[in-house]
């Protein structure tokens, strides 16, 4: 009988804090923060043990569930051509496949036989022929409950969010769909879901595959096979190349990218046409990726957070379409600006690292001046600096704050000229309200920007009076933080890690 494999691997969502926009052209850069919203990805043989007769199957089965949209699709994986062929689908929503779970599944088993050697080969047959069993999860924070707690007459609070049951179902906005036949859209807070869903995905099937080794992940060379492969998916999914950054935090997790060159994954655009996908695969590994990544996330003692404003989402798409035609029509203007917004980015990318170094040169000066500075407003910060090494770390924190405000103002008047919302007014009096709060360093909106959500940078112990302050003019703030870490392979179901870790919070 065969070794009854369970593979969970899980990739957190992202918050683009500077970049938006310019990030889609190399060389600049954006800095992106992975967070605590993580996707799920449980991969485990559909049977236990293989028939006698099954060497001469020319088709093995794939099943994806994804409980929290109640939906479970069934395909037919070619053992010759490695596409899916969807089977049957039971689905309540009216939605049809996931383009992003297909495409991360044909290309990870395309990439398995591609780097296998023969004996290996022989091992994955076996593995393929017990068919694949895929669930995927993701984090309530990928979606927007809000409709549900204020309906429930819930206050706009975080606590109200940890009282919803992990990985709960997510409704959907049918009654915002424009058109009879057009199909209901899920509420979602931008964190990066389709991306972290097919990275997951992706690293799940490797590991699983032994394509990677997600157990013991020496220097990055299994992380880069991941992150191309799931690149690739993604695109191809999208029916798009993008910038990226979403795929490469969550697999990487927090830090300064710079995109790879659209033409690496032109190759993977051709086999849509009919190229052989095991080719293809062969070729786009072997591809000059050329993005570039650096270390970094928050300095110590500080804090992301999350608003959600209820204002509805953006799409990031048409608002970048309209980016591009201002860039074609006026493209003397939009270079000026650009080059001062990328100005700006710089400049806080700076002050960020600064202070960084100066918490682990002075890290006692430091840390009192940054307690102190979180329950003050930003006015009152340099009269905390009672020593020269806190005045400097001081000032570095004021140099930030000029920088936001630098980014903020190019932003706007980038979306002016497009004649797109990238800080819609409202969100500007939130975003110049939070500014002004006790201990918060910097606010505005991540990626392209709209509606979508609001984030903040607190000093200290401030987040609770952001959060209050927040909940008074209408904005929820999520459970959500930074987390560092990229792909990561779990020990257990999350389901199951989640009901003992809700257990062992109950005081006896």
């Amino acid at each position: 009988m065969a070794v009854f494999r369970c593979r969970v691997v899980s990739a957190p969502g992202k918050v683009l804090m500077t970049g938006g926009y310019l990030i889609l052209e190399r060389p600049n850069p954006g800095l992106v923060l992975s967070t605590s919203a993580r996707f799920y990805a449980i991969v485990k043989p559909l049977l236990e043990e293989i028939k006698p007769d099954s060497w001469a199957w020319a088709w093995t089965d794939v099943k994806v569930t994804s409980p929290q949209l109640n939906r479970e699709s069934m395909y037919k994986l070619s053992m010759k051509n490695l596409t899916l062929q969807s089977v049957s689908r039971q689905v309540y929503t009216g939605e049809s496949g996931n383009p992003f779970v297909e495409q991360a599944v044909q290309y990870s088993v395309a990439a398995a036989y591609a780097t296998a050697d023969k004996d290996r080969k022989e091992v994955l047959q076996k593995l393929l022929l017990q068919g694949l069993d895929i669930t995927i999860l993701g984090s309530n924070d990928f979606y927007s409950y809000r409709n549900q707690i204020e309906a429930r007459g819930l206050p706009l609070l975080p606590e109200s969010l940890a009282a919803l049951p992990p990985f709960a179902s997510i409704t959907f906005n049918s009654g915002e769909s424009s058109g009879e036949n057009s199909k209901p859209e899920v509420a979602k807070t931008g964190l990066g879901s389709s991306a972290a869903m097919t990275s997951s995905v992706v690293a799940a099937l490797l590991h699983y595959l032994g394509v990677v080794d997600l157990a013991h992940v020496k220097g990055t060379a299994d992380l880069d096979v991941v992150h191309i492969i799931a690149q690739t998916a993604h695109c191809i999914a999208q029916g798009k190349v993008g910038s990226g950054f979403d795929v490469s935090s969550a697999v990487y997790g927090s830090h300064r990218y710079v995109r790879f060159s659209p033409k690496v994954i032109s190759s993977a655009q051709v086999a849509i046409k009919g190229a052989p996908l095991g080719e293809v695969v062969i070729e786009i590994l072997k591809g000059k990726w050329d993005h570039e990544r650096t270390k970094l996330s928050l300095p110590p003692l500080m804090n992301l957070l999350l608003g959600e404003p209820g204002t509805g989402g953006s799409s990031t798409p048409s608002m970048v379409g309209a980016v591009k035609k201002w860039q074609k029509s006026n493209p003397e203007k939009s270079q000026e600006t650009w080059t001062k917004l990328s100005e700006a980015n710089s400049a806080l990318e700076t002050q960020l690292n600064t202070l960084c170094k100066l918490a682990e040169e002075h890290w006692d000066e430091y840390k009192k001046l940054i307690n102190n500075c979180g329950s003050l407003k930003p006015e009152k910060w340099m009269e905390q600096a009672t020593q020269q090494s806190q005045e400097v770390i001081a000032k570095v924190l004021l140099g930030a704050r000029v920088a936001m405000l630098g980014i903020r103002y190019h932003m706007r008047l980038m979306g002016e000229a497009a004649g797109i919302p990238i800080e819609p007014s409202s969100q500007t009096q939130l975003l110049d309200s939070t500014m002004n709060m006790e201990g918060v360093l910097l606010a505005g909106v991540p990626g392209a920007g709209g509606f979508d959500a609001v984030f903040a940078v607190t000093l200290g112990e401030s987040s609770n009076h952001v959060i209050k302050s927040w909940s008074s003019q209408n904005v929820l703030a999520m459970l959500v933080r930074e987390d560092p870490r990229g792909v990561s392979l779990e020990a257990t179901d999350p389901r199951t890690s989640e009901i003992t870790s809700s257990i062992s919070s109950v005081s006896i």
